[in-house]
């Protein structure tokens, strides 16, 4: 049981790595872009920006990937329906 608990995650954790990494480098980009001193460095910062994005990704999607398998029964329990 618990190989089949941990290959579901690894599985949720892959699924959600490409929207978990847009919005790291979304997060990067806007914050390198939009403040003028960071935008002057903005050639060598963005591809700082994309290297953390990605060296981030794959250990906060691991992270997320149990709070995604709250089963439905689960959630009407709590909310008491």
């Amino acid at each position: 049981m618990q190989i089949k608990t941990w290959r579901t995650r690894a599985w949720i954790a892959v699924l959600i790595s490409l929207p978990v990494n847009a919005v790291l480098f979304g997060a990067g980009a806007i914050a390198v872009l939009s403040i003028p001193p960071l935008a002057d460095e903005a050639k060598y910062l963005l591809p700082a920006v994309i290297v953390a994005g990605l060296a981030a990704t794959l250990p906060l999607a691991w992270m997320l990937a149990p709070r995604l398998r709250l089963r439905q029964g689960h959630a009407s329990a709590r909310h008491g329906a």
